[in-house]
């Protein structure tokens, strides 16, 4: 193995890298997200400097199911969204993860510093129900349901036209991660707050209806430190969509 064949390598290891490079293309991806109102202190507690608060007091529960993802193959994610501001701009800030998937957990801490962990999340139709469950080590950790499909949200019976703009602007607002990767000898090799837009989106279906979530106490997902105080709305969508490769928005490490 020569220093080429070392650099074209997309990922560790080398002998079966983990994932391809990008950009990754998801097709049908579906959403399952439950707004609702939180604590102030515990959002400001999640979120990093320089973030901000923006003032709402909401977090947003998503489950997400990925059937067709290039490089990563079939999977479910689920996690903590809180909407923030970064020097006036709105912002969504990643708090936590958990998915079923190894090679986007190993992409998506390494690239973009998605906080992943591997987790067990469901998200499937139940009769009227849309249900979403995540267990971490074999405890329930986050229930959500929704009922099934009661107002489209892009079809506009009236005129019989559909306008998918508010979905497509929700995916393409500003998401920041915190990325911290540790040198060899421990000390931290990078500390960043890392943004992405997401591209070539493509909403085929949203709806909202009445949602419902429960979160349990956990230590290694600690999920319910966000506590839920009013669930706010319920929103499904299904699109195809593209994850780019990020950008740089803050770097500790060049601060001191």
């Amino acid at each position: 193995m020569n220093i080429a064949d070392i650099l074209s390598c997309p990922s560790m290891p080398i002998a079966s890298p983990s994932y391809p490079r990008g950009p990754y293309r998801f097709i049908n991806r579906e959403y399952f997200i439950v707004t609702y109102e939180s604590d102030p202190e515990a959002i400001r507690q999640a979120l990093p400097e320089p973030l901000e608060p923006d003032g709402s007091n909401t977090v947003m529960y998503e489950f997400i199911r990925m059937p067709d993802s290039s490089g990563f193959g079939n999977y479910t994610e689920t996690g903590i969204v809180i909407p923030a501001t970064y020097k006036g701009e709105n912002v969504n800030f990643t708090a936590q993860m958990y998915l079923d998937c190894e090679p986007p957990i190993s992409c998506g801490r390494e690239v973009w510093g998605f906080p992943k962990k591997f987790g067990n999340p469901k998200l499937h139709v139940v009769h009227d129900t849309l249900t979403g469950r995540i267990e971490y080590a074999g405890q329930p950790v986050a229930i959500a349901t929704m009922a099934y499909k009661h107002k489209n949200l892009i079809h506009n019976p009236a005129t019989g036209a559909d306008d998918p703009t508010p979905i497509e602007q929700k995916l393409k607002k500003t998401a920041v991660n915190l990325k911290i990767i540790p040198h060899v000898d421990g000390t931290l090799a990078i500390a960043q707050l890392v943004a992405y837009n997401m591209i070539d989106i493509q909403v085929k279906g949203a709806w909202s209806s009445p949602a419902r979530l429960h979160l349990i106490a956990h230590a290694n997902a600690p999920v319910a430190d966000l506590p839920v105080k009013h669930v706010v709305s319920g929103v499904h969508f299904i699109g195809d969509i593209t994850l780019p490769y990020g950008r740089v928005l803050y770097d500790y490490l060049k601060q001191n």
